[in-house]
């Protein structure tokens, strides 16, 4: 399932420690990366990641069941595919260290035993660790979409779904899909409406701050739906987003207003990667505790007329 990646590892490079996997984890997940270019780097550097499980016992029989937290036709990507065959290459790992400066934050060990071209290929379709492979999948993103419209659509709104900002920076997203609720608003005069995204947006650390791009994404809307006759709401389905005990967090036209009379600058948050911070102080942090499923996560934009 989701989170796969971070539950179980094993690195290639010789006698690496737990201290050399923590080190790469956080470099990974902090460097601002969209998730599949950190999971191509994650499989080139692991020996159970990118079907390196399986390549490890070639003749075994292999089932894997999955709640996945990727699209349809993406399942390599699910906890980096440790029993499915891995599509990216050793140059698109290549290309991501040296694209997001990842050379530099990576652990000494990992770096030295890169530039000594010890990064192997991973094995691809046709490999014979797959011959006797079964992928069966248990939940997946329409679980999490179908009921959402519907439950939009029972409480008197007009809905779309919209995936296209999947992995698209958090402001980039935040503009495309406020966009997309007043271009709805046009069509429907008169009728409430709605937007649902799901996936995840980028969010790079910026601060010191607690939150993650659940919450981030709502902040970056709080300024744009001001004085208006909105609200957005974006979680993860894990109930985790970022360093924050919340699961993401709402808005809508009058939380501008409110933070101001507090004294507070959704910019200077947001700056500061302290979304959740700011939030919590309004009471519009949602917060579900873990949930123990990873659909990704959802985001809802709500409009009245």
């Amino acid at each position: 399932s989701g989170g796969g990646s971070a539950l179980a590892e094993k690195l290639l490079l010789p006698g690496a420690t737990l201290e050399d996997v923590r080190g790469l984890h956080q470099a990974l997940v902090t460097c601002g990366a969209p998730i599949d270019p950190i999971n191509t780097v994650r499989k080139h550097l692991s020996a159970v990641k990118g079907g390196r499980l399986a390549a490890a016992a070639p003749a075994a029989m292999k089932l894997t069941f999955a709640v996945s937290d990727v699209p349809a036709g993406r399942e390599s990507a699910l906890a980096s595919g440790p029993t499915i065959p891995d599509p990216g290459t050793r140059a698109d790992a290549e290309r991501v260290i040296l694209e997001y400066g990842l050379g530099a934050k990576i652990p000494p060990r990992i770096r030295d035993w890169l530039a000594d071209n010890h990064m192997p290929e991973t094995p691809k379709a046709g490999d014979a660790a797959f011959a006797r492979s079964l992928f069966h999948l248990l939940l997946g993103l329409d679980d999490l979409f179908h009921p959402a419209h519907t439950a939009a659509a029972a409480a008197g709104f007009t809905p779309v779904c919209d995936n296209s900002s999947d992995d698209w920076p958090v402001r980039r997203a935040a503009d495309h899909l406020l966009g997309e609720l007043a271009r709805l608003q046009g069509q429907n005069p008169g009728r409430c409406v709605a937007v649902l995204a799901d996936g995840e947006v980028s969010s790079p650390v910026t601060g010191n701050g607690i939150g993650g791009r659940n919450s981030a994404f709502v902040l970056a809307c709080v300024e744009k739906i001001a004085g208006k006759r909105i609200a957005v709401l974006s979680a993860g389905t894990d109930g985790i987003d970022g360093n924050s005990p919340a699961a993401g967090a709402v808005a809508d036209g009058d939380t501008l207003a409110r933070a101001r009379e507090r004294g507070m600058d959704p910019e200077a948050f947001f700056r500061q990667s302290d979304a959740y911070g700011f939030f919590s102080r309004l009471g519009d942090d949602v917060t579900t505790g873990p949930t123990g499923n990873n659909l990704r996560d959802l985001r809802i934009l709500l409009a009245e007329p």
